[in-house]
């Protein structure tokens, strides 16, 4: 079977890169939760004045992660918090303990999800699936102070 019979593909797009345009989002959590960042990260796309390139998002801590995920049904959320607490359970007998149960379970969700992720932005806009959105993941139970640094790399309008 050839290529052109199982996938197709759009035209090619050129574009210099010729902008690197950086910001760190400060949020603060409300403990263990998923928090939508798509709409702050369009909105700094928009003010970056970008056309084509991409996104970096990277959480600055080791305890809250990111991740992208399906924003239509909010069942799905639950459901991955439960999946990453069945598979980092606290008083699982884990040596690091210094701040609190929930503390070594954070670093390996973190570790299991990931710091960074990257986003294509063309022609100006996020290129995520119908049903995607970005989200930072608190692992933590309590309220945290989170930064996010947001950095596009690519051509601006």
């Amino acid at each position: 079977m050839s290529s052109s019979q199982r996938s197709s593909r759009t035209a090619l797009s050129r574009a210099a890169v010729d902008t690197v345009v950086s910001t760190t989002l400060n949020l603060r959590t409300a403990g263990a939760n998923f928090l939508d960042l798509t709409p702050d990260i369009a909105a700094f796309v928009t003010e970056a004045r970008a056309a084509d390139g991409a996104v970096t998002v990277f959480v600055r801590h080791t305890s809250a992660s990111l991740t992208i995920q399906e924003n239509a049904d909010p069942t799905v959320l639950i459901d991955l918090a439960t999946a990453l607490q069945r598979l980092a359970p606290e008083n699982a007998g884990w040596q690091h303990d210094t701040e609190g149960a929930d503390d070594m379970p954070a670093h390996i969700k973190t570790m299991l999800t990931g710091a960074s992720l990257q986003i294509p932005v063309l022609n100006g806009r996020l290129a995520l699936g119908t049903w995607q959105a970005v989200y930072l993941i608190e692992h933590r139970r309590r309220p945290h102070h989170r930064d996010v640094v947001l950095q596009f790399i690519g051509s601006a309008v």
